[in-house]
């Protein structure tokens, strides 16, 4: 266990009065320390208001989280479509509660995320994808999700062409309208193969199963045409909002 204040005082004791002011300055730090309740650098940052750099779940999570904020409204599908990353993820409980967190906090808006971008561009690829999948979840990227994608792929070092090509994989097939929120309730019964009176949990087992049989993140990098990733992607979609459609008329959580 490290105690910062113990380190700090320690050290500007030596340098100002040698072995005697290290001593003096570590027994105020250690003071300091158990007062505070100060059990590492972390807590410290925390006390003076900095934050830790956030892991690379968290920035994931952080990210998706400003993203489905960027207009104003989270929406359900934005909530599904973090869930959907999480399971990709294969988090486990502990997991999740940190992604949800991080999810909130990115809703803020109040994490300057240049300098950690900066530092994960051996990880754009996948960043970028999960940030395409949560602005066309709803079958159309808003200006602000837009925006906020043509700025990370910038601090991640991919230029505008780039980018657009990467999101084109993500886009609905030409002709095809995005499902209403509102859609039918029996057509998002259908989707999930599940009946008007299924158990919650067959319902949640369906669309986990579903989802990760058709998750376009197991067509990305393998080779497939982005057609295929586009109709993974258009899937994907419809699942989400028949599960979203389904659990608010039948009021699950």
């Amino acid at each position: 266990m490290l105690w910062p204040a113990t380190m700090l005082g320690a050290a500007a004791g030596l340098a100002l009065a040698s072995i005697p002011g290290a001593l003096l300055g570590g027994l105020l730090g250690q003071v300091l320390d158990r007062r505070l309740r100060l059990h590492g650098w972390d807590n410290l940052r925390e006390r003076l208001g900095w934050r830790a750099a956030p892991t690379d779940d968290d920035l994931l999570f952080l990210m998706l989280g400003r993203m489905a904020k960027s207009n104003g409204r989270v929406l359900q599908s934005h909530i599904q479509q973090a869930r959907s990353e999480m399971q990709r993820l294969a988090f486990d409980e502990a997991g999740r509660r940190r992604a949800i967190e991080a999810f909130s906090r990115g809703k803020t808006g109040r994490d300057n995320l240049r300098a950690p971008l900066q530092r994960q561009r051996e990880r754009a690829d996948t960043l970028l994808r999960a940030c395409w999948r949560m602005a066309w979840v709803d079958g159309q990227v808003a200006p602000g999700e837009h925006e906020l994608i043509r700025l990370w792929g910038k601090w991640l070092g991919w230029d505008t062409a780039q980018l657009e090509k990467l999101g084109e994989e993500y886009a609905p097939r030409r002709g095809q309208q995005p499902a209403p929120a509102g859609g039918s309730y029996q057509e998002a019964l259908r989707l999930l193969g599940v009946a008007a009176d299924s158990e919650p949990e067959q319902i949640k087992r369906a669309y986990r199963r579903l989802l990760s049989r058709h998750h376009p993140d197991k067509l990305a990098g393998s080779g497939a045409s982005p057609e295929r990733i586009r109709e993974a992607t258009d899937t994907t979609r419809q699942l989400h909002q028949a599960y979203a459609l389904i659990r608010q008329r039948r009021g699950l959580r």
